[in-house]
């Protein structure tokens, strides 16, 4: 957990600060305290931009805190999962509104969209059921299942009909 507070101008120190907290995936907790749950990485992320802080003018105090209560837990757990899912489901929907492009626009699409994707990853601490159908949605952008029915004999091989052997 990270408790802190910054000058308010100039707001340059402030706004940068928001901003890695916001790509490490912080839950907010209140006003100035985040948390985030506690590994080597994510410590080593908060003591570096409790640093950012002090060099900006702002106080700051990094803590390893545990929720009392298993609820207190689960909503904690639930709310980093739902930020992280409406990330996914805006790769999803982007994805999905690139089926229709033409192959080199939906690798472009994909490329993006893997980069995204591996950016969420790093602050996906509980994963949500949209992060697989994100996955699957960026896989079958260049990927696509092949289309069997337009293929001569399609429809009697699915109907079980065998062609004549020579």
């Amino acid at each position: 957990m990270l408790s802190y507070g910054l000058p308010r101008e100039p707001s340059t120190g402030r706004i940068g600060v928001w901003r890695k907290l916001k790509r490490l995936g912080v839950a907010q907790i209140g006003d100035g305290v985040v948390a985030l749950p506690a590994d080597a990485r994510t410590r080593e992320q908060l003591e570096w931009i409790a640093q950012d802080i002090t060099d900006a003018g702002g106080h700051v105090t990094v803590w390893l805190a545990q929720p009392t209560t298993a609820a207190a837990e689960r909503e904690l757990a639930a709310c980093l999962a739902g930020a992280r899912a409406a990330e996914y489901t805006q790769v999803i929907a982007t994805a999905r509104a690139a089926t229709s492009a033409a192959a080199p626009e939906r690798a472009v699409v994909a490329r993006r969209l893997r980069a995204e994707l591996r950016r969420i990853n790093r602050r996906d601490y509980f994963p949500p059921a949209e992060r697989d159908t994100a996955r699957l949605a960026v896989h079958d952008l260049t990927d696509p299942m092949p289309d069997t029915s337009t293929a001569p004999g399609a429809e009697d091989r699915a109907a079980g009909v065998r062609e004549p052997q020579p």
